[in-house]
C-alpha cells in the first residue's frame, strides 16, 4: 500500500492531473477538512475513490509545516494499525522535512517540479 499527497502529486493544476493512486492506496492530504466537499468532487470526477485523510486544522490556520506534521501522524497511525505503507508520494520539500522528522521510517518519493503553487490556496 502507498500513500499520496493531492496537490502537486495527484492534482497538478486545473486541467492537469498527475500520479494516480492504485485501488488499495490511501490519500493523505494537507487539505483542510474544510475543503472536503470540493476535494471529493474533484477526485470523483477523475475516477479516484480512495480513502482520504484530511488535515483537521481549519483552512485559515494550516501551514505547510502543520500539514507535514499531520501527514506524519496519519502515516504513523496507519503503521500502528498494521497498514504497510511502502511509499508516500509528496512534492513539497517543507512537508517532506516534517514527515522525515516525525515518521523517519517512511520512504518518501519527492516529485520535484514547479507546476503547483505550494501555499494555502482554496480549490473551489
Amino acid at each position: 500500500m502507498n500513500s499520496f499527497d493531492i496537490d502537486g502529486v495527484i492534482y497538478i493544476r486545473k486541467g492537469l492531473m498527475g500520479v494516480r493512486p492504485g485501488p488499495d492506496d490511501v490519500i493523505v492530504t494537507g487539505r483542510s477538512i474544510d475543503e472536503e466537499p470540493e476535494t471529493k468532487a474533484m477526485l470523483e470526477a477523475a475516477g479516484i475513490f480512495n480513502t482520504v485523510f484530511y488535515n483537521p486544522t481549519n483552512f485559515d490556520n494550516k501551514s505547510r509545516e502543520s500539514s507535514g506534521v499531520h501527514k506524519a501522524m496519519i502515516l504513523n497511525a496507519l503503521k500502528e494499525t498494521g497498514k504497510d505503507i511502502q511509499i508516500h508520494f509528496e512534492d513539497d520539500p517543507v512537508q517532506i522535512a516534517e514527515i522525515k522528522k516525525h515518521a523517519p521510517w517512511v520512504n518518501v518519493v519527492h516529485l520535484d517540479h514547479d507546476l503547483t503553487y505550494k501555499e494555502n490556496v482554496r480549490h473551489v
